[in-house]
Formats: structure tokens, sequence, C-alpha cells
């Protein structure tokens, strides 16, 4: 049997495995230099005053939601993500209101956001799912017009941009993973973004535990008096990011825009290879927005049994996601209907994409993707009188 396609694979290399040389050989592996460092070059990267390195992108939901003074208020957010998104708001004492997506990219819908928007509105939590913009101008359009907050997700984003800017720096606030899939991988962390001075200053105090000054400061930054005498202002949580994971964040902040591009040709690749093939529909691509390129996601009406098809090859794929209100942790917020939510994820099958999977993994994808769709064609051609005759 050939060897395995996994349907994502972190990119790393020799540079990765020197990174973490420096803070092994120094002997201080928690939040320090390093992560310092990574957090000044990612807010460079994206455009923002600032950057807080947490050890993941729901820490940094959870503070986006918690300094966004979400409890007792409604949040408008999407069911097409992962839970973490969603389990944010419940963390931070909100309640979630589930959103329709639009069809061809996932995304969530601004025409529905506006249907659901009442009095207890706080905050809107945008997801850009697969790595392709949400429809920012609409979107930014909506919080301005209602006194909304704007947090985006870009767990699944990290490079794209809309219109030219990054995401995670259109909105009040952004949330990014570094989780080992993703487009750039620490193994797991996250980085809360933003340029609000007040909202910068809270989240560096919360993510931990709300001591009023973080431990490398105190020993190495000219810390006034000696380094035991702090203040915990409030209740916070130990969310900070360590210096291995911002090793190797800094090596893959290098690449990531060529990782992203690399995953840009891959995706090309795919549309071109399936353009011709009845029965599958890749996402749309909107002119406003450079994706990320995340994931590759198809749609088709015999998905559970493509999936299979693939397995059967030695391929892996997946469904992303799962819709979030049908779980049982949140029926008690399910209001209103979800018709192209309900419909399409049962739909989507997401398909192997990573940097450097190379042409020939790929070709075996396309390949495999191809002949179980005409596969299809054939049985459908048959009349049933003639099954077995």
């Amino acid at each position: 049997m050939s060897d395995p396609i996994q349907i994502f694979k972190p990119w790393y290399g020799e540079a990765e495995h020197e990174a973490l040389r420096a803070p092994l050989e120094s002997g201080w592996l928690g939040y320090g230099e390093k992560a310092r460092e990574f957090e000044k070059r990612f807010a460079e990267y994206v455009g923002v005053k600032h950057a807080i390195a947490l050890h993941s992108c729901t820490a940094a939901l959870h503070l986006a939601l918690l300094v966004s003074e979400t409890e007792g208020h409604e949040v408008l957010t999407t069911p097409m993500t992962f839970v973490a998104s969603n389990h944010a708001i419940l963390m931070a004492g909100g309640q979630p209101v589930f959103c329709d997506i639009e069809e061809d990219t996932l995304n969530i819908d601004p025409a529905d956001i506006e249907r659901r928007i009442t009095p207890q509105t706080r905050v809107l939590l945008v997801v850009h799912y697969g790595g392709h913009s949400c429809d920012m101008d609409a979107l930014l359009d909506i919080a301005e017009r209602h006194d909304l907050l704007l947090v985006e997700d870009v767990a699944q984003a990290c490079g794209g941009s809309h219109r030219g800017r990054k995401l995670g720096s259109l909105g009040h606030i952004g949330c990014f993973s570094f989780e080992s899939k993703k487009n750039l991988s620490t193994g797991d962390g996250g980085m809360l973004v933003t340029d609000d001075d007040a909202v910068a200053e809270r989240v560096r105090r919360l993510r931990w535990l709300g001591i009023s000054s973080d431990t490398w400061s105190r020993f190495n930054n000219g810390h006034e008096g000696r380094a035991w005498e702090y203040e915990v202002e409030e209740l916070g949580y130990k969310y900070c990011m360590n210096d291995i994971a911002a090793a190797l964040g800094l090596v893959q902040l290098e690449k990531l825009d060529r990782g992203n591009q690399l995953r840009r040709q891959l995706v090309q690749r795919y549309h071109d290879a399936f353009a011709d093939v009845e029965g599958i529909e890749p996402l749309a691509i909107k002119e406003y927005g450079e994706s990320a390129c995340y994931s590759m996601v198809v749609k088709l009406e015999q998905r559970d049994g493509l999936c299979d098809f693939l397995q059967e090859r030695n391929i892996q794929s997946a469904v992303h996601f799962r819709p979030n209100h049908l779980y049982p942790v949140y029926a008690p917020y399910r209001s209103g209907q979800l018709p192209v939510t309900e419909a399409v994820w049962q739909r989507i099958l997401t398909l192997p994409l990573y940097p450097h999977m190379g042409e020939a993994n790929q070709d075996r994808v396309i390949e495999g993707v191809r002949r179980f769709a005409e596969g299809q064609r054939v049985d459908f051609a048959v009349p049933q009188h003639a099954v077995g005759g």
C-alpha cells in the first residue's frame, strides 16, 4: 500500500530544531525573551500596536470576550467553526446567538447577522473559515452602525488578508492559533492582537493570574524593588506562551508567507483539476480576500462515500465542522433556523493540504476524487431495473 497522505502536516525543518537550542540552554523555558521577541515581530507582521502571546487561541478568545465585557450579553457567532470559538463565549459568561452562513464560502452571513441583532447584542465574533476572509466590509459596517465590538477568530487564517490588510487587524481584537496543524505552528500556542492600549494592558495582566508584572520582567527588565514584590489586582489565568513555543514561532513566522504561497498554488491545482469533475465543488474564492488556504474543502452529495473511498487508498479526509449548535452543550442556545448551515455541512469534506505536500501526493488525492466521481456517475446512469439483470 502507498504511504499515507495526512490531511494536515506541520512544516518543520532544521531551522526549527536549531531554534529550540537557545531556550533549552538558557535555563529559562517559561514566558521570557523569546516570547517577547515573537510578540514584537508578530505585531509588526500583522500591522497592530500590540501582540500578546498565549498558550492557545482558546485562551485568546476567552480573554478577548472577557475584556469585551460579554457577561450577560449576546454574542453573534457562527456555528461553522471548531467548538473553541463558541466555548469561549460561554467561558466569558456570554450567550452565543448562532447566525447562518454563506453557502459558497461557509463564512458567517452578514444578512443573517442583521436579522438577529437585539438590544442585548454586544459582540460580533467572526471566523475566517478555511483561511478565507469573511466579508469584512459588510461586517465592519454592521458593527459600526449597531455599536458592536468585532472580534476576529483568525485561527484558520494566519497570513491571510482582506483588501491588503492582514486578517486580525481589522476588528477590535484578533485571535490566532499556532496549534500543530496551523499555517504557523508552535505545537500549541496563540496570540491576541489589538490596537487598544487598555485592552492590551488588561490582557497582559489576565494572562498571568492577574499579577501586575510578569516573572521575566521582574528578574530581567529593570523591575523596581525585589522580584517577589508585585500586586494581584484581579482574578486571572495561567495563559502565557513559553519560550520553547516562541522559539518555534519566530522561525515559522519567517517562512509563513512562503508556506501560504505554496498552499495557494496547491489550492489552485485542486481547483483546476476539479473544474471539469461533475459533482465536486470547491469553496468560492472572493476578490476581496487573499486566503491563507488553511484547508481545502469541497462540497459533494456523497461525502461519506468519498471519505471511505480515499481512506481505502491511504488518504486522509475529514469534516470541518459539525455545526456547533447541534452539540448538546449548545441546546439551550438554539433559536431560529439555520437552513444553509444544516444543509451544507452534510456535503463538505476536507482534502489533504500542507505546504510541503508536493505534486505527486496531491495527484494521488486528485486521482482518488476523480475516480470516485466517475464511479458515482456510472452508478447513477444505470437504471434500477437493470441492476443485477
